[in-house]
């Protein structure tokens, strides 16, 4: 069923894009700006081949741009693209109810 929905109904869509973990770190590490890979490695205390998989399959589905330099040794760099950027209010929407819900385990735990 989820596979017929891909790409029809936004929500199972948005969750497909944003499987694992790790998606929503990765772009709100990138909404920075440009990345090196040990740059995010080290930002977000991912593992390498974690970090790999999930940029690669971001990339493949157009939300990260990566960008390798011809020089020795190699230099890849990692941002966002123009849609990767639209998620931008997402991510500062999660901010505020994380903050507001942070908040609220405060008050409700103590």
């Amino acid at each position: 069923m989820e596979n017929q929905l891909f790409g029809v109904c936004p929500f199972v869509t948005a969750q497909k894009l944003l499987q694992g973990k790790w998606a929503i770190l990765i772009l709100h590490a990138l909404s920075g700006g440009t990345k090196r890979f040990n740059d995010l490695e080290r930002e977000i205390h991912i593992t390498h081949a974690t970090l790999s998989s999930q940029l690669k399959y971001m990339e493949k589905e157009g939300l990260v741009h990566r960008e390798v330099y011809a020089e020795v040794p190699p230099r890849v760099e990692y941002s966002l693209t123009d849609m990767g950027r639209r998620f931008q209010p997402v991510l500062d929407s999660i901010e505020v109810w994380g903050k507001e819900y942070i908040g609220f385990l405060h008050e409700n735990r103590a």
